[in-house]
């Protein structure tokens, strides 16, 4: 189990990917979108993990700033007392032990679920996917993006005949297009910030998107701005090893 949770932190990167691009959406794409994490009553840091009773959780509406995940809790606990479901929770991403979104019904991800799936007959995997509505697929294969040979419809349309785990996701591509006219209309795009002192290259960046980071940059957004706490694009970028979008960054 502690190589699925370890799977699932290092592969973080394409569930907020995702996340990022669904937020642009006209029209919601995934089914859900979920990261799960450990939680006790205790001060885990002030004792020994044993001392505590710790139940791993799901928590929806996920956001994510480069260090910490937050959202809000989904699950019921069946013994804490300390949390409820419903509760706002922030924990850094090196704690969380899992990560599912699905689209058009197929869930990537899902580390520990399919853990668990590759121990029950094929019977009771298929009763497990029917409760969830989804479809999980081979337990042994994590998928982590849509596969190009394996889209219909909607899937096909967005990535074609590309873009698996190393691939630019196709709506960056598309994205950097428009983005060219958007900048030329308005040059603010480049400096505007958020309540956090973000601009879009910051948040670009963290998404791993390089084709508009790209676009950005040649158009004079400056990637030595920082955030409120002090934090470039490069460090973002860094942050969840986008190396396409770092390599660009290095170069400014």
């Amino acid at each position: 189990m502690h190589q699925a949770y370890e799977r699932a932190q290092s592969t973080f990167r394409y569930f907020w990917r995702e996340m990022a691009w669904e937020r642009r959406r006209i029209i919601p794409a995934l089914n859900l979108a979920c990261v799960k994490a450990p939680f006790s009553d205790g001060d885990q840091a002030e004792g020994h993990p044993d001392d505590f009773e710790v139940e791993h959780m799901w928590i929806s509406e996920v956001d994510f700033d480069g260090r910490n995940v937050s959202g809000t809790l989904l699950n019921v606990p069946n013994n804490l007392k300390s949390i409820a479901q419903g509760d706002a929770v922030t924990l850094p991403l090196e704690q969380i032990s899992d990560w599912m979104y699905a689209i058009a019904g197929e869930v990537y991800g899902a580390y520990t679920v399919n853990l668990m799936r590759s121990r029950m007959s094929p019977r009771e995997r298929m009763s497990h996917d029917s409760a969830w509505g989804l479809d999980f697929g081979d337990p042994t294969k994590i998928r982590l993006v849509p596969e190009p040979k394996q889209g219909k419809g909607l899937l096909k349309s967005w990535f074609g005949k590309r873009s698996a785990e190393t691939d630019e996701h196709p709506m960056s591509e598309n994205m950097a297009v428009s983005l060219v006219a958007e900048i030329e209309k308005d040059k603010s795009i480049l400096t505007s910030q958020d309540d956090q002192g973000w601009t879009v290259l910051h948040h670009e960046a963290l998404a791993g998107s390089a084709p508009t980071v790209k676009v950005l940059l040649d158009a004079g957004a400056d990637p030595k701005a920082l955030t409120r706490d002090g934090r470039t694009a490069l460090e973002l970028a860094r942050s969840l090893g986008w190396e396409n979008v770092v390599s660009l960054l290095l170069r400014r």
